[in-house]
């Protein structure tokens, strides 16, 4: 799969101090590519640059072959950008506020009215199609600055921070509307330190902190990479010596931990190993307990979450 957005070798800075630093990345057509960081990490800066509203100090991004340095307008229009706040005027009705951004891109007037209908059902706001804007909830604003930015039917949709400050429903309507774009063939490019809204669509994600990028990866990417030792539990009715014998010696397992379990005759027994090696070959773990006729009640891998790889990967600093 080509890639759509090339960053090489960004920097930006202000009065000497970088706020981005020498970043290079790239993101696949038909990603959701997750841009993740502490606040100050230097997310919007970079998405600014992308946007052609910032000049890098050096380096460039390529949006589908556009630089951002030489070609800003073709760039603005392969583009829907979403900014961190939320960018809506206020003295419009909904299906005006999108009319004049359609007009914006000189799009005809029939066919404007064409796509204000499709969008507003796209983002559930049919019905208030007619209402003020500044009647709307506030991630109803959300879901209507999501529209404005589809308009011009772009094909990378850059959106910083689309879930900040928004209650939970509103955040997995924000995070529903993503995926069924990315179905309809649009990359998306968002920021967020909203970590759990990342584990859960995101295709791919890089981690900034001070202004590089500390990772790169799909989450299992990062899983692997960063947190590669996994607590395997197991509970077998009887053979505990067999079990851990048989496990010592699989490929993976570091060490095997046969877990107290008192005096009582056919008590559960449990079993700890510390695991290292692909989630894939854990499969081969359990078939060789299972082979050998070990009678296994219970088989749990401890989660690794996006949480724990970022703390891994990030060391609390700022620029």
């Amino acid at each position: 799969m080509s890639n759509i957005i090339e960053i090489q070798n960004l920097s930006k800075r202000y009065n000497g101090r970088p706020a981005v630093d020498a970043l290079n990345l790239s993101v696949a057509q038909g990603d959701i590519f997750g841009f993740v960081g502490p606040n100050g990490a230097g997310k919007t800066t970079t998405i600014r640059i992308m946007c052609t509203l910032l000049q890098a100090t050096q380096g460039d991004i390529l949006v589908a072959g556009h630089s951002v340095r030489k070609h800003s307008r073709q760039v603005r229009q392969t583009i829907g950008y979403m900014p961190d706040f939320f960018g809506v005027y206020t003295d419009m009705l909904v299906w005006e506020y999108l009319d004049f951004f359609g007009a914006c891109y000189e799009i005809p007037r029939p066919k404007r009215a064409g796509l204000i209908k499709d969008l507003l059902e796209l983002v559930d706001l049919s019905h208030r199609r007619d209402d003020p804007v500044d009647r709307l909830s506030r991630g109803m604003k959300q879901r209507l600055s999501l529209a404005r930015t589809l308009i011009h039917d772009p094909q990378v949709l850059i959106l910083d921070e689309p879930a900040s400050g928004l209650d939970p429903r509103a955040r997995v309507e924000i995070r529903e509307l993503l995926v069924e774009l990315a179905r309809m063939g649009k990359t998306i490019f968002f920021s967020t330190h909203i970590l759990s809204d990342v584990a859960e669509i995101c295709t791919r994600v890089g981690i900034i902190e001070a202004g590089k990028l500390v990772a790169v990866g799909s989450l299992e990417e990062l899983q692997q990479h960063l947190l590669p030792h996994r607590l395997v539990r197991i509970a077998v009715l009887e053979r505990a010596e067999d079990a851990a014998a048989l496990l010592q010696a699989a490929p993976g397992v570091q060490s095997v931990n046969i877990l107290p379990a008192g005096n009582k005759e056919g008590q559960v027994v449990r079993l700890e190993l510390e695991y290292l090696g692909e989630d894939t070959s854990l499969t081969a773990l359990l078939k060789t307990l299972i082979d050998q006729s070990i009678p296994v009640l219970s088989f749990n891998v401890d989660s690794r979450d996006l949480e724990e790889v970022f703390m891994r990967a990030t060391k609390g600093l700022v620029t």
